[in-house]
């Protein structure tokens, strides 16, 4: 299991790497408005396919341009570098 990341390490993360990105609840969550409905779905499949190689799979809320990603890693009960990692292949996903 993937070790748990303090809190001074995810905002340091976040600051340097992940602007985007913040912590609600204890995951990190970005939105991403998309110019198009399909764009969206298209930003969802990409990752999708990213995570499934990862197998590590965020949380995704499509509400008609907007695409939430929530990345936690449920078996650690919080944020891991797995979700740093992730987060960064949506970053680069989303453009």
């Amino acid at each position: 299991m993937a070790d748990l990341l303090t809190d001074d390490q995810i905002d340091l993360a976040i600051r340097d790497h992940l602007p985007e990105w913040k912590v609600v609840d204890n995951e990190l969550v970005r939105s991403v408005k998309k110019p198009t409905f399909m764009d969206g779905i298209r930003l969802v499949a990409t990752v999708a396919q990213l995570a499934e190689s990862m197998n590590h799979h965020p949380d995704i809320d499509i509400r008609w341009t907007t695409i939430t990603f929530r990345l936690a890693t449920h078996d650690a009960g919080g944020i891991t570098d797995n979700d740093l990692v992730l987060a960064r292949h949506i970053d680069t996903a989303a453009g």
